[in-house]
């Protein structure tokens, strides 16, 4: 073979490929790009000629040649009330996995909404669609029904039909935690969600983990409160005084805020509330939020790397049009730790004592 017209590398050029398809450059060139109808026929010969000159062009034409991008899509939730390093977390397990299957990712973020989704659909930039924070009723939900892009969402909406969705089973979580806590004899428990805005935007994970602790208490005869939680040390001293104030009796805590947690142990040891003497905590959180707390904490992990890997997997099989279950939910476990003990006797003995301090 001729080595005319190739590049410095040494590598075959795009005119080379054009002289031994009997081409010109740019009929190559609108095969790789598909922007100019080319008779199959033609179209063939060139691929053909790409094959035995084994031309490598660059990831964007290789994939329109082969009609794929080999780029996934994953949309980050980058607003209020998400925590950065748990949707880091989440998109590492991905760039990873997807790479393990020769594809990159390109990163978008929710604020775009469905518009965002239109835009990388129209084209062919990507060749799948990964969605996070997903709502329970979600604006992008009918789109991603109606794209020509296959689409699996980490998370679950309230209707789930037509779609691939993976996630943690938040729900079972829920109910996790609050049966520990029962188990320990504790009968008036309280849990610390996700901020406000999370509930507000009717984010599928926190009402499925609220929804759950509800549920597990009721079944339990447990009494429970349930409150959003925001983020800064101040908020949670002043929601964790108030919530003692208001019930004197309660024993058990579970928290559902990353970066609550520190200032939940926090202020219960400025309010005089021994962990897990007084109080126990437990935790859906990450494992290392759960490991480096003192005390450790109980507390049912986040597996965002495993959700991430099944998330790629899922993607993967719609792309090779392969069967993929509708919901794959992650049974949850619970790790105890050293954050949770049986209920104190009298669960009113707290409160009687920090009178008899004050009065002091």
């Amino acid at each position: 073979m001729s080595r005319r017209g190739q590049g410095p590398s040494g590598q075959p050029t795009i005119a080379d490929v054009a002289r031994h398809a009997g081409v010109a450059v740019s009929t190559v060139s609108y095969v790789l790009s598909g922007k100019r109808a080319i008779s199959e026929l033609t179209r063939n010969r060139v691929l053909a000629s790409i094959r035995l000159l084994g031309y490598h062009p660059n990831a964007g034409a290789r994939a329109l040649a082969s009609r794929r991008a080999n780029v996934i899509a994953l949309v980050l939730p980058l607003r209020s009330g998400i925590q950065v390093p748990v949707v880091m977390q989440f998109a590492t397990a991905v760039v990873t996995s997807a790479r393990r299957h020769d594809h990159d990712v390109l990163l978008l973020t929710s604020d775009e909404g469905p518009a965002g989704l239109h835009r990388i659909a129209a084209g062919a930039l990507v060749d799948g669609v990964l969605v996070m924070d997903v709502e329970l009723h979600d604006a992008r939900v009918p789109l991603l029904r109606e794209l020509g892009r296959p689409s699996v969402l980490i998370g679950l909406p309230a209707d789930t039909a037509g779609l691939t969705c993976v996630d943690l089973d938040f729900h079972r979580a829920g109910q996790l935690c609050v049966e520990h806590l029962a188990g320990l004899g504790h009968r008036r428990v309280a849990l610390l969600g996700a901020p406000s805005a999370v509930y507000d935007r009717g984010t599928g994970f926190a009402h499925r983990t609220r929804a759950g602790v509800v549920e597990a208490a009721a079944r339990h005869g447990v009494d429970a409160v349930t409150l959003p939680c925001e983020e800064n040390a101040a908020d949670v001293h002043h929601r964790v005084a108030t919530l003692l104030a208001q019930h004197p009796e309660l024993s058990g805590l579970v928290v559902q805020n990353e970066a609550a947690v520190g200032p939940v142990q926090a202020a219960l040891a400025a309010l005089g509330r021994r962990v897990p003497d007084d109080v126990s905590v437990v935790a859906v959180c990450p494992d290392h939020v759960a490991e480096h707390a003192n005390p450790r904490l109980t507390s049912v992990p986040v597996p965002a790397e495993e959700i991430g890997r099944q998330a790629v997997s899922l993607l993967m099989r719609k792309l090779h049009d392969e069967p993929a279950p509708q919901v794959t939910l992650l049974p949850p476990r619970l790790i105890v730790r050293d954050s949770t003990a049986a209920a104190p006797v009298d669960a009113g003995h707290v409160a009687a004592r920090d009178d008899q301090a004050a009065a002091q």
